[in-house]
């Protein structure tokens, strides 16, 4: 993990570089289908899913969830980026849900730059990456 600066324009610009993104959002699909089948499965899906931290903990009060609004939860998740409701995620879908994911978080941002702790081999991380990658050239 690592602390970095970025706002609605590192997000947006990295979506916009259609070659970046793509090879990335590609990198991290392969990545989860474990199988290699071509299709993201639930379980394969699930530790994504979790990684969301949709039940964080807030102001330090822990935040107790039962295991029923935890897989109803992670469920309509995984039909956000299940579009065509078939069980299974394509590569398109994956795309799609992942753009349609940042872009929302780019608008949440706003356009004053915020520090934010990064995953190394996250989505965010690689657009601060890009971003630093065309500051230096």
């Amino acid at each position: 993990m690592s602390v970095e600066l970025l706002d609605c324009a590192t997000i947006t610009n990295f979506v916009d570089d259609e070659e970046a993104f793509n090879s990335s959002v590609e990198d991290h699909f392969a990545h989860l289908d474990t199988n290699h089948d071509g299709i993201l499965s639930y379980s394969e899906m699930l530790k994504e899913l979790q990684s969301l931290r949709v039940f964080e903990t807030h102001f330090g009060v822990d935040v107790t969830v039962g295991p029923e609004e935890l897989a109803t939860t992670y469920g309509a998740l995984f039909l956000q980026f299940d579009h065509d409701l078939n069980g299974a995620v394509d590569i398109q879908e994956f795309k799609a849900e992942t753009k349609r994911m940042m872009l929302a978080v780019a608008n949440g941002l706003g356009f004053l730059p915020i520090q934010m702790v990064l995953e190394e081999d996250s989505l965010l991380k690689k657009a601060v990456e890009l971003e630093l990658a065309k500051i230096a050239a």
